[in-house]
Formats: structure tokens, C-alpha cells, sequence
């Protein structure tokens, strides 16, 4: 790709190709604004989340890559994250130029530093650091700066031709988090700023994408979400106006919203990415239709996922009863997007966990966050970054061939999030949703309540919860029962075995008065146990244990055969947490959980025995 031009020939040709000068457009954005309209969410939700800071990781899997992440984004220079916006503004641009798809040369430069920022805000908030709060401030400060010389938010041409709104949503959540969750008050004021300068670039009317390939690119359809929440910290009610128009009604969510499965060719993350703008769009406007679109929607997505819960082969959803997952194994290494398709899972299913307190949403994000997420190759400093995952024969956890993809930044945004998958509350009512070392502290009834959780899940089968109060306090313990389960739980308090109904895929119910110290004990039998590929392909199996999908270690190359699996076969390893081994044609074969998988390579899909 050519180098950008410069700053003056930039504005005129970006001003030109949309249609539309910048200086009529901020004089027109310039009009006064009515308020924006006030949420329907009050009513309209079950279960809500906790903010990052109530919440902390204490031990376990998911806190090592929370701490690594945490460690290597804080890494990142200040100068080198800047410099494609500070040299587009003509203003002086120290540091080394980032490369990759972020660069001045790349092919959407800047794209991902809103993510960044938020990633980082995430973190910040939820682990008290100051030197995440300190630098979310720079980065807003020098990117304001290079704005006030330059009002269009975009670093390059693949950013302004080809991807206006995909990096005005980034920019967005951004400016948004380092507001709400760094307290940095100058985000509040470039929000306005950032959307005015990205209008004259953006389609007028909300465009779908079909395909990968194929034109157009952009992806207005997925703004909605953080328009709303824009306009709402700004008080303008021309963006919730946006936020509104932006919605893909017609082609997307009213069909889902009928019940008809139009996923079939579609981009995968972006239209999974757009549910959660159609779950804001239910809590704005109040319509059930919004609400049916996501339900139906996350039904129609589990009927072309993966073991792991992953989906999109080459980045296509597939049509119902095609056979496209089990033809995939052998046509493609690219089966998931994983950062940004656990991403925008998580975020789904969180909205569907507070719509409906339905358990089965916790299973489904227990699912991808573990296999997903967890599972991703580490990032390394020069800006190599994990994006797809790969279920084919022989497979290897590898780079994505260009540095700092978008995968970099939803990567520090999902596993940010963590924290916000655990734990929810409702009046009266607190919700343990995932299982994991950590804690998370509450208020109800003017009681104080932490509430602890000690566990070697999923590797183990126990889990502990605590109970810390600075006074008797009355509530409803919700815990979720893994649907995946083939025996019923065990359930002690106190160490006295309880008789409560605790039925796979629901929230078992501990109503009581509890006091500082009391604790519960759960037992959750794990079983190996195999899942098809597809209806179409039975013999085609993954091998699981609870949650977690397993892999079988350096076993198939070129000219050998997939594995058989015999599950009467497998037995445990001596010495490992976890790891089974079976023979096969007087070969040994190791199976350990994917995530725990490095630089081996390796097999996830086998033929039933």
C-alpha cells in the first residue's frame, strides 16, 4: 500500500469521496439538540452486571492470561500508538512506526487504538492501577491534540475509504470507557467531536455486508450499541438519533426477530458483533422485537458452532444443514476468529443472562471463554497477535500474518471482561455464573457481602463459596448448574449436605440468612463424553470433559489417520492434571485441554470408535 498523502491533499480527497464537505457538516452538527430519550431498561432486565471494580480474579487460568495481558498492553509505547494520528494532523510524531494494520502504511491504520484504551480502562478500573488510569489519560490527551489540528478521526485511507464506521465504533468505546471507567473527563468532550468529523465519510443509510470479499466493506450496522451509550453521557439527541438509524432492521434483525435464520453467507463476527446492538436497541426503545432478534439469533448460532462454541469458517456463517463445519476441516485452517468472535459472544450472551436469567446463556459463554479466549496464542512484543483458530488435522496455534490485526484489540477487550462474566445480581439475589478463583464484593439490604470463590475448576470438580458480611444479611444465592452435566450435583452449607433443587441448566436457588464465615460446597461430577461435529457427520466427534474441549498432542501428520476414539479407552495420566491417554495401533496418545495447548500441534476432531 502506498504511503498516505499528506495532510491538506488527505482532508480534500476524504471531503470529495464522501460527498459531503467537513465544514458543512460540522456547521449542520453545530444545530441545537433535544435529550435524548430515556432508557426502557429499567423494566426490562432480570439480572445486572457489576461494574469492573467490584470484581477481582484471585487465582487460577483465566487470572495468568488476565495478568499477561494486563502486563503487555501497559507495555505498549504512548509515541508509537499516536504517531499515525499525530503525523496526519502535521504534528511532530516521535516513535517508531507500529506496522502492520496499524501503521502508516497499513491497511487501516490507527484502527485499534480506541480498543487499546478501553482494553486498558477495563483493567485499570477492576485491578486499581494507576499506571493504566495514567495512561489512558495520555493517549486521550494526544489523541485530542492531534484532533484539534486535524477533525477528521481517521490516520489513513484504509480508515476514511473503506472503514469509516468500523473505526468510529472503536473510537467510540474508547472515549466511553476512559470517561465512565478512568475518569478522564476531556473523552466526554471528543465523543461529539469523533462523530462529527467521521459523518461526512459514513454511509447515510445503515449498509449490510455480505461476505467477506466482496463490497461494501464497512460495517455501520454495528455503531448502534455505543451511539446509544454516547448519547447518553452527552446528552445529545442527535447521536441517539444516529444510533437509531443505524440499526439493520430490514435485512437482519426483524427476520430474526420472525424466527427465520438469515445467517447463512453473512460476515460471522460483525453480524454476531450487531446482536449487541440490537440488545441496546431493546433496552432504548423498549421493542420485544429487538429482544426475539438476539434470542433467536444466539439459538440459530449454536446450530453451527464448533466444540470449542467458536463458529465462522473463513469468516462465513453457514447454512443450516450444510455439512460447512465438517467440510471445513479439511478445506481451511481458519475456523475462528477467536479474540473478536469470543468477544462479541461474551458480550451477547451477558445481554441474554440479564434479559432472561435463563442459565443456558452461562453455559454457552462458560463454553467459548474457556476454549476461545483462554485458548488464543500469547501476543508478543513486535506486534504478533493470535486471530484465527485452527480445528483441522495437525493443527498449530500460529500468528496472524500481519501485525496488530483487529484480533489485537478485542483481545485486551475480552479478557478484560472476564471479570463481568462471573458474578450478576437482582434485587435480593446474588448470581454465581462462572467458576473461578475471585471474588466479588455487594451491597444489599445495607449489608457489605464479599462473596469468595476457591476452585480448581475446570480441571477440578470442587468449588467453594464463601460468605463475608458485616452483618446477618437475607439473600438469594444463585449458583448455575452446567447443563453439560449427566449426574446431579452435590450441594453442602456449612459442611451439612442441603436439599435444594439443582437441575443441569439452571440457577440453583440458596435462599437464607447468611452470616460472616458460611460457606458452600459444590460438586460438580465431570465425564468424558464425545459431540458431533454436525447432524450430518455423527462419526465426526470432539472429546470433552464439564466445559472444556480436548485435544490429542502431536499425533496426526500428512499420511496419518485421524485418531479413533474410544472413550472406554481412555484413561487418566498419572502425574497430570487433567491429561488421558489411549492407545492406538501401538501408539500412545495424549489428550490434555485445548487451552493448555502451546507450541504443540495437534488434533481436536476424531472418528467415533
Amino acid at each position: 500500500m502506498n504511503r498516505p498523502t499528506s495532510r491538506r491533499t488527505f482532508l480534500q480527497s476524504a471531503a470529495t469521496a464522501a460527498g459531503l464537505g467537513v465544514i458543512g457538516a460540522r456547521t449542520r452538527w453545530a444545530r441545537a439538540a433535544a435529550a435524548t430519550p430515556a432508557p426502557q431498561s429499567a423494566t426490562l432486565q432480570q439480572l445486572y452486571e457489576f461494574d469492573y471494580d467490584q470484581v477481582a480474579l484471585t487465582g487460577g487460568a483465566l487470572k495468568a492470561q488476565y495478568d499477561f495481558i494486563h502486563a503487555h498492553y501497559l507495555a505498549l509505547d504512548d509515541d508509537r500508538l499516536l504517531q499515525v494520528y499525530r503525523e496526519h494532523a502535521g504534528l511532530p510524531a516521535p516513535g517508531i512506526d507500529m506496522g502492520g494494520w496499524y501503521g502508516a502504511d497499513g491497511f487501516i491504520p490507527g484502527h485499534s487504538f480506541g480498543q487499546y484504551v478501553s482494553g486498558l480502562a477495563r483493567i485499570g478500573r477492576c485491578t486499581g492501577d494507576a499506571a493504566c488510569r495514567s495512561k489512558v489519560h495520555e493517549l486521550v490527551r494526544g489523541f485530542g491534540t492531534a484532533l484539534e489540528a486535524n477533525p477528521v478521526p481517521y490516520a489513513g485511507e484504509g480508515a476514511w475509504k473503506m472503514w469509516p464506521a468500523y473505526v468510529l465504533d472503536k473510537h467510540m468505546i474508547g472515549l466511553i470507557d476512559a470517561y465512565r471507567l478512568s475518569g478522564m473527563r476531556q473523552a466526554r468532550t471528543l465523543i461529539p467531536r469523533v462523530i462529527q468529523g467521521a459523518l461526512p465519510f459514513i454511509s447515510p443509510v445503515s449498509r449490510d455486508r455480505i461476505g467477506v470479499k466482496n463490497p461494501p466493506y464497512d460495517e455501520t450496522y454495528i455503531v448502534s450499541e455505543n451511539l446509544f451509550t454516547a448519547a447518553h453521557l452527552t446528552g445529545e439527541r442527535r447521536v441517539w438519533d444516529l444510533a437509531v438509524k443505524y440499526l439493520l432492521n430490514q435485512p437482519y434483525f426483524d427476520p430474526l426477530a420472525r424466527g427465520e435464520n438469515v445467517l447463512a453467507g453473512r460476515q460471522a463476527y460483525s453480524h454476531v458483533m450487531a446482536l449487541s446492538s440490537a440488545a441496546m436497541a431493546y433496552l432504548e426503545l423498549g421493542q420485544p422485537r429487538y429482544r426475539e432478534a438476539i434470542v433467536n439469533g444466539w439459538t440459530f448460532l449454536g446450530e453451527q458452532s464448533f466444540a470449542t462454541g467458536g463458529w465462522g469458517p473463513n469468516e462465513l456463517l453457514i447454512a443450516p444443514g450444510s455439512g460447512g463445519l465438517y467440510s471445513s476441516l479439511t478445506t481451511t485452517a481458519n475456523h475462528f476468529e477467536t479474540p473478536c468472535g469470543t468477544y462479541a459472544t461474551m458480550k451477547l450472551a451477558r445481554y441474554l443472562l440479564r434479559f432472561t436469567g435463563d442459565a443456558r446463556y452461562g453455559d454457552g459463554l462458560e463454553r467459548i471463554m474457556w476454549n476461545g479466549l483462554l485458548a488464543v496464542r500469547p501476543p508478543d512484543s513486535n506486534g504478533n497477535s493470535p486471530y484465527y483458530s485452527s480445528y483441522n488435522p495437525g493443527a498449530k496455534k500460529v500468528f496472524y500474518p500481519q501485525k496488530w490485526p483487529c484480533c489485537s484489540g478485542t483481545l485486551v477487550q475480552g479478557v478484560a471482561d472476564y471479570v463481568r462474566n462471573i458474578y450478576f445480581h437482582a434485587p435480593g439475589a446474588l448470581y454465581v455464573n462462572l467458576f473461578t478463583p475471585s471474588h466479588v464484593r455487594w451491597r444489599t439490604g445495607g449489608r457489605a457481602v464479599t462473596v469468595t470463590q476457591d476452585t480448581d475448576y475446570p480441571t477440578g470438580e470442587s468449588v467453594t463459596v464463601r460468605i463475608a458480611t458485616s452483618a446477618p444479611a437475607a439473600f438469594a444465592l444463585m449458583i448455575r448448574i452446567p447443563g453439560w452435566l449427566s449426574s446431579d450435583p452435590q450441594v453442602r452449607i456449612n459442611g451439612r449436605t442441603t436439599a435444594v433443587v439443582a437441575r443441569p441448566g439452571t440457577f440453583a436457588v440458596l435462599r437464607r440468612t447468611w452470616r460472616d464465615g458460611d460457606r458452600v460446597e459444590l460438586h460438580l461430577p465431570q465425564r468424558l463424553r464425545t459431540e458431533p461435529i454436525d447432524r450430518s457427520h455423527p462419526e465426526t466427534v470432539a472429546l470433552l470433559r464439564g466445559p472444556i474441549m480436548y485435544s490429542a498432542l502431536n499425533f496426526a501428520g500428512p499420511d496419518t489417520p485421524v485418531p479413533r476414539l474410544h472413550l472406554p479407552g481412555l484413561s487418566p495420566v498419572t502425574g497430570m492434571n487433567a491429561a488421558y491417554r489411549q492407545s492406538q495401533g501401538g501408539q500412545d496418545i495424549l489428550f490434555v485441554p485445548f487451552y493448555q495447548v502451546q507450541n504443540e500441534s495437534y488434533d481436536v476432531y476424531f472418528q467415533r470408535s
